[in-house]
């Protein structure tokens, strides 16, 4: 192991579940506002998951106010104080961009019962 794979090492969590896309997340983000720090939940369906050693991301979508949402979350980022999975997603793809032209009944996603 080179110099730069063990700096990325220190960098990384481990703390992280496992999920893919389809899976229903619960992002909790460390806000900070002036001096003031608090905790934002992010909740919707993982679009896609990019695998990697420092710089992996996962997409996650949310619909407020009839308004679609998407944020791109670094998996190792120091302000995500946790993330939770809901429920598990049963789709056919790894990136399942399709819901984006989806709304309503439309954009359901099975659960997957196998876990």
């Amino acid at each position: 192991m080179n110099a730069i794979q063990k700096i990325e090492m220190e960098q990384m969590r481990l703390d992280m579940p496992s999920f893919r896309a389809g899976d229903t997340v619960k992002v909790f983000l460390r806000i900070i506002e002036g001096e003031k720090e608090r905790i934002q939940v992010f909740q919707g369906p993982v679009l896609r998951v990019r695998r990697g050693t420092t710089n992996a991301t996962f997409t996650v979508r949310k619909v407020s106010d009839g308004v679609g949402v998407e944020r791109v979350f670094p998996m190792h980022s120091p302000f995500i104080e946790r993330v939770e999975v809901i429920s598990q997603g049963k789709v056919r793809r790894g990136r399942i961009y399709y819901l984006r032209r989806l709304k309503g009944k439309a954009a359901r996603i099975k659960t997957r019962t196998d876990w």
